[in-house]
């Protein structure tokens, strides 16, 4: 019974992790990249380069918005929509910013940015079109190209059938702790394992908290019902309930001149001495139905959803917050939320949240290479591989090392492609998916060690290429972030230099690494079946 059970958890662990582990990967892949996110934005955006944080960042707010309202008042005297976005410590720069008039056809208006150096408050230079480490963040839950509803159905799946593999993994672990500890070097199928298991067991609590708050995060459109059975409009009355919302002054009519900002600004300090305020938005400015919403960090706080104060931009009068006391379902529901982004994260925990997601993707990669060793192991000298097995191994190298190509091919069109060129940050997305595209049909029409080695190759010099072309096209480069302490800038194209060199050993490696015999596979397997892995 007992062996049947476990037999029972390793068919099961093996197979809803193979089905979706290509898809997993990516959600991994691109989940990591997106904690660093405001970093890779800043990489792209070589106008903001020298910007340095202020000193006195949240000391020099009051100032900046009031400034950005006179700005705004004249610039923006018939937009719809004003927008002020302060500087915050990973985004060194003001904006302010007015909602143009929408074009046919257009479902949002565009606005017209300013960029400001906030230390000299002057204009900084044009910033070129791209999406920065946005695409990444939602890369990995939206999945670019397929319809926003079906790709976070998948996702939800995936990460489903993820926590179901980690749970079965868990209980097919007869040495958990020994494993943590455990990693025998030229071993065939039996070093692809101690990989899985190492990065398995080290990271289990980082699996575990990313892949269930990733799922809670779409909670509401997993389960919709409550609030449907509830709420008369469902989802909509749901979140209106939730979220606060102007319901005093919509109704007004006619135009009004804007309160002073600074009787806005008196009240938010009033309730939060400290505030550190990121951005303030105004709807319908010099109208009577204006409103004017402030909203504040909350810092180290497990709250996802930023503190905010909505006031008429009429007569100043407060007319909604969010609530001061969560309720406990809506404190759980937000601190998981913020678990799984890393919002309250700071430069240490950020880096451990990107460990764990390196982990991540070492356990999914691992795990898919050695079902693939494992078929290929027992296989006759003369047999033929199976169509299954031709297309595990195919994705297998086109994910794994299609994916770091075309993310080093989207941080050399951010410098390559012409800063005039139309829509360029959907062809800085569209060079990223197509060279995933070339690297995925060169491994389905060949995929063996040599496809593999000529792979690492390309990657290695990818990598390398990316910190050279940096230095080449912009007024930056390695040296000269470290000289002038630019942290961010520097691991950037350091983490490049280091993937490269960790490259060019897998390349060295797979040129000089020789197939076990048929006589060692033959005992690896046999030892397995005794140690019932």
């Amino acid at each position: 019974m007992k062996d049947s059970f476990f037999r029972s958890m390793t068919w099961l662990h093996t197979w809803v992790g193979l089905l979706v582990c290509w898809l997993l990967y990516l959600i991994f892949f691109s989940g990591t990249l997106s904690f660093f996110r405001d970093e890779i934005s800043l990489w792209n955006q070589p106008a903001i380069h020298n910007v340095q944080t202020q000193a006195q960042r949240i000391e020099a707010q009051q100032q900046q918005i009031i400034t950005g309202f006179d700005y705004l008042a004249t610039q923006g005297a018939n937009s719809q929509s004003w927008r002020i976005t302060l500087p915050e410590s990973r985004i060194p720069y003001l904006v302010y910013g007015y909602a143009k008039p929408k074009e046919p056809g257009q479902r949002r208006s565009k606005f017209e940015n300013t960029q400001l150096n906030p230390n000299t408050m002057q204009k900084l230079e044009p910033f070129v079109e791209t999406k920065g480490g946005n695409f990444f963040y939602r890369l990995h839950f939206d999945l670019h190209y397929i319809d926003v509803i079906t790709a976070r159905w998948l996702v939800c799946f995936a990460s489903l059938f993820m926590l179901i593999a980690i749970i079965s993994g868990v209980v097919i672990h007869k040495r958990i702790f020994k494993d943590m500890f455990s990693f025998r070097r030229n071993k065939g199928s039996r070093t692809w394992l101690d990989a899985h298991n190492l990065s398995s067991v080290l990271a289990l609590p980082f699996h575990l908290m990313i892949t269930y708050t990733g799922m809670i995060t779409l909670i509401f459109m997993l389960f919709p019902y409550p609030a449907q059975t509830t709420y008369d409009s469902g989802m909509r009355d749901f979140f209106n309930d939730v979220t606060p919302r102007n319901t005093i002054t919509d109704k007004a009519e006619g135009g009004s001149a804007m309160v002073p900002i600074q009787r806005v600004l008196d009240q938010v300090y009033t309730k939060w001495p400290n505030a550190d305020i990121t951005r303030v938005q105004v709807s319908n400015p010099n109208m009577a139905s204006s409103t004017i919403t402030v909203l504040v960090s909350s810092g180290k706080t497990l709250r996802d959803q930023a503190p905010r104060l909505i006031f008429s931009g009429a007569s100043g009068e407060l007319v909604a917050k969010t609530d001061d006391d969560l309720t406990a379902s809506k404190a759980l529901y937000e601190s998981l939320n913020s678990l799984h982004t890393g919002r309250l994260a700071d430069p240490l925990l950020r880096w451990l949240y990107f460990l764990g997601g390196v982990a991540g993707c070492v356990m999914i990669g691992s795990g898919c290479i050695m079902w693939a060793k494992r078929i290929r192991d027992r296989m006759k000298a003369d047999a033929k591989p199976s169509l299954g097995l031709k297309l595990v191994e195919g994705l297998n190298l086109a994910t794994l090392m299609g994916l770091p190509l075309a993310t080093c091919t989207f941080f050399l069109a951010n410098r390559i492609l012409n800063p005039e060129i139309t829509a360029r940050a959907d062809k800085e997305v569209l060079a990223f998916f197509l060279m995933w595209l070339a690297v995925a049909v060169i491994a389905l029409l060949k995929r063996g060690k040599g496809q593999w080695q000529i792979m690492a190759a390309i990657n290695g010099t990818a990598c390398l290429s990316v910190p050279v072309v940096n230095a080449l096209t912009t007024n930056g480069n390695i040296v000269s972030y470290l000289l002038h302490k630019q942290w961010a800038l520097f691991t950037f194209d350091a983490v490049f230099l280091l993937f490269s060199i960790l490259f060019f050993i897998q390349t060295e490696k797979l040129r000089t690494h020789k197939q076990p015999t048929k006589r060692s596979n033959h005992i690896v397997n046999k030892k397995r079946k005794d140690q019932n892995i």
